[in-house]
């Protein structure tokens, strides 16, 4: 120590420490002030290290991929723009341990890019925006797709007929014959040329499920052209002499046995609005929730069935079947007045509060009824008339597992026997109705259909032989042009089921087609189960017999 140093402290020494320790009381207070000085200087250091400056340097820092004490973390150049949260990081308290501890909080979801629909002010004409992706990247971290419901293998079976041939422009162009409308779809977007006008406005609200299949996956359908017949029955028969031994293709809500039509989902996904069906998305929730109003064995025993009778002589058959003085078949038969109805504000047709009977009936009109996934979507088994007509999932559902079948030659004597063995096996007839329940609501939700639309679409368009074109007669359309100038009651169904952004996952996988083995398999265990039931009902009627 030099001179000066050692003076400096003398005099402190002598000045200001000595008076202290000379006396208990001050010595006991400068303990506690010098104390109290580093506690602080030790506190400040840490703040210092902790402070919101110090958390900034150090966040950048590990942006950058740079080294923070012995830890160092890198992030792609998407998580500079998306202000990912801070890495939790524990330190270890010996600097030399080589295990350093990191933990990574969970990843924020990947934002979601809302594209509303934008519609003028004034009468300006509508125009379709070209703001909207044309194609969209998936979202890596989501988990892989699923397999789609085993129903979509039947799209092979439907585009099977041209697996050989392909399609060609004339075959397309031949179906022309009863289509109510032309689709073409070239990069992405959808022209339409209109034939005939169809019932209500069925041909509105596919057309506004095509495009809303065109927002959900930008980019993924495939160019094409097709026609499509917005009337229920099909009409391509299979045993029709076509040229060149090959039918054209035509597309529709459903098919039989005996025709080639393609079936497609029909209008009701997106909402009927000419009786107040709103759209599947909202609706199947609605019935979901209804269901929990009553519990299944609280149900009121009896079949249920509500509908217009007059469109069909099997549903006029099936009003024999209802309650009578002289005979009660276990069924509650009413007929439904649209127009009626329609006056009243719809209140006695909520579907969502129809679910109130242990048992539903089911029977087609003049071909397949969209009330199909409305009644197996009850909770309560469905008593299916036997059916001529298929629509796109139907063909996924089993007898006795899904539903139980009714003769349609003798309805009331298989109703009858159906709703006695029902109230006889409560627990057996509970698990029907919820498979086919569960089988709706989770195999049928609009993913699913989307899905279907585009798995079908694609396959289609591989059969194409042609570029498929524009003409001067068709229109451009998009959801802007549909919904703007659309109806209060439409616009409100088109809004409801707008996709507002596009998905940022994969569709479903498709299953592998049936070969020719599975398939008869397939068709031979619904059978079984068929004959089973009919077996079961006649020795019930036998016994009856018997006993009288």
């Amino acid at each position: 120590m030099d001179g000066n140093y050692v003076n400096k402290w003398k005099q402190f020494n002598e000045t200001v420490w000595r008076p202290f320790i000379q006396s208990p009381a001050r010595s006991s207070v400068v303990v506690f002030f010098f104390f109290s000085l580093l506690v602080g200087a030790f506190l400040s250091t840490r703040f210092h290290e902790y402070s919101p400056i110090g958390a900034s340097s150090a966040k950048q820092a590990l942006l950058r991929g740079e080294s923070v004490g012995n830890i160092t973390l890198s992030y792609n150049n998407s998580a500079l723009t998306q202000e990912r949260p801070l890495p939790k990081i524990e330190i270890p308290l010996n600097n030399t341990d080589s295990q350093s501890k990191t933990t990574q909080s969970e990843k924020k979801p990947r934002p979601k890019i809302e594209f509303p629909l934008q519609c003028p002010d004034t009468n300006i004409t509508q125009t379709c925006p070209s703001y909207y992706p044309e194609k969209t990247e998936l979202d890596p971290d989501a988990p892989p797709p699923s397999t789609c419901p085993d129903y979509f293998r039947w799209i092979y079976e439907d585009l099977r007929p041209w697996r050989e041939t392909g399609i060609t422009h004339d075959m397309v162009e031949s179906a022309k014959r009863t289509a109510n409308f032309r689709l073409v779809i070239l990069n992405g977007k959808a022209y339409v040329e209109k034939y005939q006008r169809p019932y209500q406005t069925r041909d509105v609200f596919t057309v506004w499920g095509i495009l809303q299949l065109l927002r959900r996956y930008p980019g993924r359908v495939p160019d094409l052209e097709l026609m499509f017949d917005c009337v229920d029955w099909p009409v391509i028969l299979k045993r029709h002499p076509w040229p060149n031994a090959t039918a054209p293709p035509l597309f529709r809500y459903c098919g039989d046995d005996n025709t080639f039509d393609i079936v497609f989902p029909d209008w009701s996904f997106w909402g009927w609005s000419e009786i107040n069906i709103k759209p599947w998305d909202h609706l199947s929730k609605e019935i979901k929730e209804g269901n929990k109003m009553i519990k299944f064995m609280d149900r009121e025993p009896y079949a249920y069935w509500k509908g217009n009778p007059f469109v069909a002589p099997t549903r006029m058959d099936l009003l024999k079947c209802n309650v009578s003085d002289k005979q009660d078949w276990g069924a509650r038969i009413f007929i439904q007045d649209w127009i009626k109805e329609s006056h009243e504000g719809f209140k006695q047709s909520n579907l969502a509060s129809q679910c109130i009977h242990r048992y539903k009936i089911y029977i087609e009109g003049s071909a397949w009824s969209v009330s199909e996934k409305y009644i197996l979507a009850c909770d309560s088994p469905t008593l299916l008339v036997k059916p001529k007509y298929y629509d796109f999932f139907s063909r996924g559902l089993m007898p006795v597992q899904h539903y139980w079948p009714i003769k349609e030659n003798d309805k009331c004597r298989s109703i009858k026997f159906a709703v006695e063995w029902g109230n006889s096996h409560k627990q057996k007839a509970a698990e029907i109705g919820k498979a086919a329940s569960d089988f709706i609501q989770e195999d049928v939700k609009m993913d699913y259909v989307y899905d279907y639309m585009l798995h079908l679409l694609t396959e289609y368009a591989k059969l194409l032989k042609f570029k498929p074109t524009i003409t001067k007669n068709t229109v451009e359309l998009c959801s802007e042009t549909m919904a703007c100038k659309a109806s209060d009651h439409q616009k409100k169904f088109m809004m409801e089921s707008l996709i507002k952004n596009p998905s940022d996952t994969a569709p479903c996988v498709m299953p592998p087609p049936y070969d020719q083995a599975g398939l008869v398999r397939q068709l031979r265990r619904k059978n079984n189960a068929e004959k089973q039931v009919e077996d079961w009902e006649k020795n019930y009627w036998n016994n009856r017999t018997m006993r009288h």
